[in-house]
């Protein structure tokens, strides 16, 4: 992405090609967000004005770090790709970050500035207070127009840094993972042609905007096709499904713990309402889950009220998408398909030696331009993370019938007990069969004589819970029930019963959090 444009214009040659095709389009809308609509000239336009406020008469920022924090929504993008056009690293932040996390953040990537909203975060104010990083407050009249000195805005090449975003830190303290222009591009180019953008579609934008599952795979995504994208600071389930009844969305991507809230709600209504939503839901055209396992109850239970095949993908931080269901052809519970184009992937073993073969389980590791570049100042870590070329993802896969099946993380989803190697997942796919268990969670707890044991913690169903059928929800009675379904090594040993299990803003269960858990319940014991 490289620019070299004035005001509001953009270079016929060598301009960000996000901007260049948003001028394709510059009077279809681009954004609906609670302020009203955004057309695509719009978006460039206000960019400009973004990236000469942040110049201030400077040539270019030269890679200076730039924290975002703005919700979703036209000026969330117009932040962006201001920031970009002056030659700006973007870092978005946590909209649920707390002082203390932010702080840490900041003092990582050192920003000249935080852009925020009229009236940003408590949070987020005083952590930059704390860390003596000033506030630009945007909003929709601040940047309508560009200021008449503002200087030619930088030629940035594309292998410049363009983005850091900090991993979910569900192992270890967040690592930045710094994207250029090009990998950034690379990513959504794969996405688009994978699964078949075009102007025509229209989208809900709902996740966490600090994450690749939200910037890439839907917003920049979306505005790269040409289509409509409609922000919401969070997920409405209320609206949202009233936008589905009424046709109003083309693609749908959620996490898996959207799909159990969406499934509870449909099952809680009556004959004609369910009859609606559910029609409006098998009118798309596809709908994707991600971020998270997805359970195979929940894909087929899915299936059964809305006839669509969710489409599960396997991607990272690091990576962007690597993995990915087809979008013509069947779509396998549990299965994340093949490598998606311009993606290379291979399985390895524990000395680092490719393996292949059906069956034959390996570390994932991927190579090619979608890739991070580094993580941010922390030269040990970034050698570390690769191979020969290839990216080390720390995840455990094994292909089954032309598709790859993701057994879990090696630090955390693969538990070593007894001399076997057992994939937490798959006991979670067999734990959510039984009838009483809404959700679940399995990791391995050290144990001197199997060096460790399977652990399940278990979220009752709400209807259960109501009508006092958790009872039964006994260790022995669940290893009862496991022996038909379960060999005896992959049977749990503990189990917690709890309200909720422990997320991230993404809903991945923080495992470690877990571990701790059953470690002190033992030693208490």
């Amino acid at each position: 992405m490289e620019s070299c444009m004035r005001s509001g214009d953009v270079a016929q040659d060598g301009g960000p090609a996000i901007i260049a095709r948003a001028l394709e389009r510059r009077d279809a809308t681009a954004v609906v967000d609670r302020e009203g609509q955004w057309r695509y000239g719009d978006l460039v336009a206000a960019s400009a004005a973004v990236a000469a406020r942040l110049l201030g008469g400077a040539a270019d920022l030269n890679e200076a770090r730039v924290a975002l924090a703005i919700p979703a929504g036209g000026l969330h993008v117009a932040a962006q790709w201001g920031c970009w056009r002056a030659g700006g690293v973007v870092v978005p932040l946590s909209a649920s970050a707390t002082v203390s996390e932010l702080e840490r953040l900041l003092e990582d990537v050192s920003p000249i500035v935080i852009m925020v909203p009229g009236t940003p975060r408590a949070e987020v104010t005083e952590a930059a207070r704390l860390c003596g990083v000033p506030l630009l407050y945007l909003d929709r009249e601040a940047i309508a127009t560009v200021p008449e000195d503002s200087p030619p805005f930088p030629r940035v090449d594309p292998s410049r840094r363009a983005m850091v975003l900090f991993t979910s830190g569900t192992t270890s303290r967040p690592k930045g993972v710094v994207f250029t222009h090009q990998s950034l591009t690379a990513q959504v180019e794969s996405l688009v042609e994978a699964w078949c953008w075009t102007a025509d579609d229209r989208i809900p934008l709902f996740l966490p905007l600090h994450h690749v599952h939200a910037i890439v795979n839907v917003m920049t995504c979306c505005l790269w096709a040409g289509g409509l994208l409609e922000a919401f600071e969070r997920f409405d389930l209320t609206t949202i499904t009233e936008r589905v009844i009424a046709r109003r969305y083309t693609v749908f991507m959620a996490v898996p713990t959207i799909y159990h809230r969406l499934i509870e709600h449909i099952e809680s209504l009556g004959d004609a309402a369910k009859g609606c939503l559910t029609a409006g839901f098998r009118d798309l055209r596809l709908m994707v889950s991600g971020s998270a396992a997805l359970p195979a109850s929940v894909h087929e239970h899915w299936a059964g009220l809305t006839g669509q095949s969710l489409l599960e993908r396997y991607g990272m931080t690091e990576t962007g998408m690597v993995l990915s269901n087809p979008y013509d052809g069947p779509r396998r519970p549990g299965a994340v398909g093949v490598p998606l184009p311009g993606v290379e992937v291979r399985l390895v073993d524990d000395a680092g030696a490719p393996v292949q073969g059906e069956g034959i389980a390996g570390e994932i590791e991927v190579r090619g331009p979608t890739v991070f570049r580094e993580y941010w100042n922390d030269h040990d870590a970034s050698g570390a993370a690769f191979h020969d070329g290839w990216f080390r993802t720390g995840d455990v896969a094994v292909m089954e019938s032309g598709a790859y099946r993701i057994l879990g993380r090696k630090s955390m989803d693969i538990i070593k007990s007894g001399g076997y190697k057992l994939s937490a997942l798959e006991i979670e796919a067999a734990l959510l069969e039984h009838p009483v268990i809404a959700e679940c969670a399995v990791v391995g707890v050290p144990d001197e004589a199997w060096g460790e044991v399977v652990a399940a913690a278990v979220v009752p169903r709400v209807d259960a819970t109501a009508a006092g059928d958790t009872d039964g929800l006994s260790l022995e009675v669940l290893r009862d029930w496991c022996r038909s379904r379960l060999s005896p090594y992959r049977i749990p040993r503990r189990l917690l019963v709890c309200d909720s299990l422990p997320r991230n803003p993404m809903g991945k269960v923080v495992k470690p959090t877990l571990v701790d858990i059953f470690t002190r319940s033992l030693a208490a014991s």
